[in-house]
């Protein structure tokens, strides 16, 4: 299966963190971070799929909420794995963008 990059959820994400919405944590922070399946079923019925796709993909990166750096992690770490290199590219741009944070 051919994974590629969720356009309106990388466009989220920078939001987020240029709205200041993110999360300066660390990789072992993750599962503390993930929201529930009853939360993210929640959404989905609230606000429909589309909204739930920009936070749900294949890369998770927070938790309904803000975009966490634990899960910016997680998502370039994982694709870096999987060889999908524009997810890879989009989970080290979020990266950077939460580095500049700081």
């Amino acid at each position: 299966m051919t994974v590629r990059l969720n356009e309106a959820a990388f466009d989220h994400a920078k939001t987020l963190i240029m709205n200041e919405e993110g999360v300066l944590d660390e990789r072992e922070f993750r599962r503390e971070h993930r929201p529930s399946v009853d939360q993210e079923t929640l959404l989905a019925e609230a606000h429909g799929y589309p909204e739930y796709a920009r936070w749900r993909h294949t890369f998770p990166y927070g938790d309904l909420a803000r975009a966490h750096r634990c899960g910016v992690i997680a998502a370039d770490s994982r694709a870096a794995q999987q060889k999908y290199s524009d997810v890879e590219r989009a989970a080290a741009h979020l990266h950077g963008m939460l580095g500049a944070l700081q």
